[in-house]
């Protein structure tokens, strides 16, 4: 769950749980498990307990005085002590906050990330068999083929497995055992670039710089922004675009 929205889930959880009227007299607060003797009562702990939990390894700066103090007011009916103002500028500054530690780490991790790609494509380009086009590219015949090269429209069928330069795995079409097909208009300009100086039935080596991949955005939880990646490609068959098919 997205640590900004905790305040709206509590809110439901909450006004599932009021459902119940609370005493008029302050009861004891529990201590032990044994004093967590009713329904309610444990039910209440372990909403708790949960949300505490995530909030805490988020890191969501809470005040748990102040917290039991807004629950407690807002199960009694008080007043707020805050106007709906007041609290709402309060989240909106925590948010900006967020966002802003969150562009600050993108932004500390793609100039590390652009560094260490720079130099594991500068090396690997001295090694044995790997080519550089002009865009900045580099490739590796693992397996010539000798049919068909494809055309930047056409719809190619590949076997594939994508890795950082680290050796993380973030997919691959081999450990699904099926081969995907794609437009070579609908990829990474890496792969469109890659995949048309391959003939049906060969196996390259792609290494893609991040402005060939996807940059400073990164991809998904593993690619980060400004990675560098690298793909084993087989280029299965060609179907030839549309336009081709149909004159």
């Amino acid at each position: 769950m997205n640590k900004l929205n905790y305040g709206l889930a509590l809110l439901t959880v909450l006004a599932t749980a009021a459902c119940s009227q609370q005493n008029a007299e302050q009861a004891p607060v529990p201590a032990t498990a044994a004093d967590l003797d009713t329904t309610e009562k444990r039910l209440s702990y372990g909403i708790a307990y949960g949300l505490g939990e995530r909030l805490k390894a988020d890191g969501v700066p809470v005040d748990v005085d102040a917290f039991e103090l807004g629950m407690r007011h807002a199960f009694e009916g008080t007043p707020q002590l805050l106007s709906q103002e007041e609290i709402g500028a309060e989240m909106q500054a925590y948010q900006q906050s967020q966002a802003a530690d969150r562009a600050a780490e993108a932004e500390q991790a793609g100039s590390a990330n652009a560094e260490e790609g720079a130099k594991f494509l500068a090396e690997n380009a001295t090694q044995e068999g790997v080519m550089t086009t002009e865009s900045g590219l580099q490739y590796k015949v693992v397996t010539a083929g000798e049919g068909p090269k494809p055309g930047p429209e056409d719809t190619v069928e590949v076997h594939y497995r994508g890795t950082l330069i680290d050796g993380t795995e973030f997919d691959s079409s081999y450990s699904r055992n099926s081969t995907v097909s794609f437009a070579l208009n609908q990829v990474i300009p890496g792969w469109t670039e890659g995949l048309q100086l391959m003939s049906a039935g060969s196996k390259y080596m792609l290494y893609v710089p991040p402005e060939l991949a996807y940059g400073n955005g990164g991809a998904g939880p593993v690619i980060g922004p400004n990675a560098t990646l690298i793909f084993e490609v087989e280029l299965i068959q060609i179907a030839p675009a549309e336009a081709e098919q149909a004159e």
